[in-house]
């Protein structure tokens, strides 16, 4: 009786154990974050560093860039999606504001999108009556960029039952504001393939 009472007794620890570690929830790790991601056919972390890098070394290649003795001011609108997918645009300018800044040979004036911040900034800084005079940014004092970049990525998919393909093309500009010439242009191409 006691052998029988102590094989159910572990059966039931050994029971508790396997519902414990099923409902601990998923397993988490870190991987390489400049692997080859392969989910999918979509667009990924792969794509966005793939453009960005291949946009960042080609712009500071650019007459405009390598030959400016001081590196130029520029601003950078948002990438247009013309794809049929969710992608953040934001993400790819980000990264690749990120990498032109890093290389020093190009300094950011405030983009369109960021304008608005800038402006709640000096009007806090000069109407508040908080500030020091000699610590307060002034009004008028912001400099203009020479150049803006603009963008977009664009797609074209193709299913059967077996196969997705999805083609992409990601199109990057410089433009001289004053001028507006188009100064610099490249594109970057990327095709994915995924079976079923």
């Amino acid at each position: 009786m006691k052998i029988h009472t102590k094989t159910i007794h572990l059966s039931a620890l050994a029971l508790a154990a396997v519902l414990l570690a099923a409902c601990s929830g998923p397993q988490v790790r870190y991987g390489d974050a400049k692997a080859v991601e392969t989910v999918n056919a979509n667009y990924g972390s792969t794509d966005l560093q793939i453009i960005a890098e291949a946009m960042t070394r080609s712009l500071l290649q650019s007459k405009a860039i390598a030959g400016s003795k001081d590196a130029p001011i520029v601003t950078l609108a948002d990438v247009k999606n013309k794809t049929s997918e969710y992608i953040d645009t934001r993400v790819i300018t980000d990264k690749i504001r990120t990498q032109l800044t890093k290389s020093g040979q190009v300094r950011f004036a405030v983009s369109v999108s960021e304008m608005q911040n800038q402006t709640d900034e000096l009007k806090r800084q000069n109407q508040s009556g908080l500030y020091k005079n000699s610590t307060i940014a002034k009004t008028g004092n912001m400099q203009g960029a020479q150049y803006r970049i603009e963008g977009s990525i664009a797609s074209i998919v193709k299913n059967t039952k077996d196969i997705k393909d999805v083609y992409y093309v990601f199109n990057l500009n410089l433009i001289n504001n004053e001028s507006g010439l188009l100064e610099w242009s490249d594109e970057k191409e990327i095709r994915k393939t995924a079976t079923r």
